[in-house]
């Protein structure tokens, strides 16, 4: 259990300052926090399953604040949220249920591989085409989906279900709204079942210093997501998703 009596600013601070950072990025793009925190926990030695309990943990708080404040900027499509959030939920059960028994980076490689493609192909339509406003017609899939590899893998809710739903021509701004709203109850499910699963040893001085971060960022995301042109949202998105891909890759391979 972490003792929060020995814990001294100059521990928190750097994962104050990734969790700001991290979550500034998620909450303008709907991707990244997952990725980001994940990467960072596991390079420090924490295991995956503490790893992505302990991120979990931090996202039920900023995913609130997120989702409030995307709400409150008119950035969600409550439709595709109702369509999106119990597929989503039921796959983040599932997950990290799998991630406590077995070990499921087997196919992460693929899906990185995949979500790379997906980067570039959605920076390529950003630049070359104006962005669409289509309606998506394979929701439920997609959030079963990456519900599932959001628990199992520490992060992937937002880079699998945000690029396919743009890739599908929905309106950036909304997706992005949409998503994080939605994040909020697959990453309250998905931490509850690690704590079941797991018990409070996720707790670290790292958790404590992303939610904090992670926390004084939420609100600033969705005024990015509202403001910036939609042109240049899907820019950005397919920049972080391929960028954060490939380093994926680049650590599962190296």
């Amino acid at each position: 259990m972490l003792d929060l009596s020995t814990i001294g600013l100059l521990d928190v601070l750097p994962f104050i300052a990734v969790g700001f950072a991290a979550q500034l990025v998620d909450g303008a793009l709907g991707m990244a926090f997952g990725v980001i925190s994940n990467t960072l926990l596991i390079s420090l030695g924490i295991p995956p399953a503490a790893a992505s309990a302990g991120v979990h943990m931090v996202e039920s708080f900023t995913t609130a604040a997120s989702g409030i404040s995307h709400a409150a900027h008119k950035n969600v499509d409550w439709r595709l949220f109702s369509r999106l959030v119990i597929p989503g939920v039921i796959g983040g059960i599932l997950g990290a249920y799998v991630l406590t028994q077995v070990d499921a980076e087997v196919a992460r490689p693929v899906v990185l591989a995949y979500l790379s493609a997906i980067g570039l192909y959605l920076l390529w339509r950003g630049i070359k085409y104006p962005p669409a406003d289509g309606k998506p017609k394979v929701i439920a899939p997609l959030g079963l989906a990456g519900g599932f590899l959001d628990a199992a893998g520490g992060g992937g809710w937002g880079p699998v279900v945000t690029s396919n739903l743009l890739v599908q021509g929905a309106n950036p701004r909304k997706v992005i709204g949409t998503v994080s709203v939605a994040e909020f109850f697959l990453t309250v499910t998905i931490s509850a079942t690690f704590i079941a699963t797991l018990g409070p040893e996720a707790f670290t001085v790292a958790t404590i210093g992303l939610l904090l971060g992670g926390v004084m960022a939420a609100p600033a995301g969705a005024v990015v997501a509202k403001r910036v042109p939609t042109k240049g949202l899907l820019v950005m998105v397919g920049v972080i998703l391929t960028l954060t891909s490939l380093y994926g890759i680049y650590r599962v391979l190296g």
